[in-house]
């Protein structure tokens, strides 16, 4: 049995003959597909994710590399970490690359009470990018953008390893088109790397 599973999608699951995922891999998302939520009331949970249940105490590291033609507004994809509490709250912590202002920019964002959105510009300009979310010694998350051998801190985030009540932690992959034109959008996947202490 594999031990990915999809959220908010009907895809096949990318699988190799031992369950896990291949070197290379495509994920498809429609339009109006989103994972936001902005006061006073929007909500959007609604974007394929392709994910594996990890205990949040063994949570080491995980990275992948993705690229796609980014063509509207919002479009995005990358790597994601899903806090479920026992209480039904949903707390969340995305990364990876998102058309905005007319160009892809490293993008991410987290969900407390409501999310919050940090960007900067793709070093390269172009398409593709390789991000990496770590538990440091500190116990806090940082997002990286790894470019060859330099991994560049984009984001602490404090709070994660010390949510109480975590029913279930969610590591994955994720695609969005928040736009309502257009076509799907295809991102390619690839070298995912999950790491914990079993």
């Amino acid at each position: 049995m594999t031990k990915f599973k999809f959220l908010n999608s009907t895809q096949a699951i990318p699988e190799d003959r031992d369950g896990n995922l291949p070197a290379q891999f495509t994920i498809t998302a429609a339009p109006s597909t989103d994972i936001w939520a902005k006061p006073p009331s929007t909500t959007r949970f609604n974007a394929p994710i392709l994910c594996q249940s990890v205990p949040l105490a063994s949570f080491k590291r995980a990275r992948l590399s993705f690229n796609a033609n980014w063509k509207d507004q919002y479009d995005q994809g990358g790597l994601i970490l899903i806090l479920n509490s026992v209480d039904g709250k949903q707390k969340w912590v995305k990364t990876g690359i998102e058309l905005t202002h007319g160009k892809p920019h490293v993008s991410a964002v987290t969900k407390d009470r409501w999310a919050d959105w940090s960007l900067l510009p793709v070093p390269s300009g172009g398409r593709a990018a390789t991000m990496e979310m770590v538990r440091e010694k500190d116990n806090s998350l940082w997002i990286y953008l790894i470019e060859g051998v330099q991994k560049s801190p984009i984001r602490e985030v404090s709070w994660v390893f010390e949510e109480e009540g975590v029913q279930d932690c969610l590591v994955g992959v994720y695609v969005a088109k928040p736009s309502s034109e257009g076509e799907e959008l295809a991102v390619n996947f690839g070298h995912v790397i999950i790491d914990r202490d079993d």
